[in-house]
């Protein structure tokens, strides 16, 4: 499943979480956000606890997207030991998502 993400649970899910996080800033009426969705889907349902997904509404979480340095939508960020790992900017495919949680599972960036 998808964590919704907030200023309220971002450290807990996210920062202090011990296996990498992908994360999802998206907005409402984003086109490359809609499509990107069920991608993420399928990923949360296929981690078996190695990764989790989020995702995090840029529009109501401003102070969140702004601390992650996002400047557009979709932003997605891969987080590991509380740190970005890899940025991505605008819709990624399934595989492009895959490698870059593979590359913080072996402990390089993608």
């Amino acid at each position: 499943m998808v964590q919704e993400l907030t200023a309220d649970n971002f450290q807990r899910e996210v920062i202090d979480s011990a296996v990498p996080v992908l994360v999802d800033f998206w907005s409402p009426g984003c086109v490359p956000c809609q499509r990107i969705a069920p991608v993420l889907d399928e990923l949360a349902a296929e981690a078996g606890g190695r990764f989790r997904v989020g995702k995090a509404n840029a529009w109501d979480e401003q102070g969140l997207a702004g601390r992650s340095r996002m400047s557009a939508v979709p932003t997605l960020l891969v987080f590991k030991g509380g740190a970005v790992v890899n940025s991505m900017v605008g819709y990624q495919d399934k595989r492009r998502l895959l490698e870059a949680l593979k590359a913080a599972l072996d402990g390089h960036a993608a």
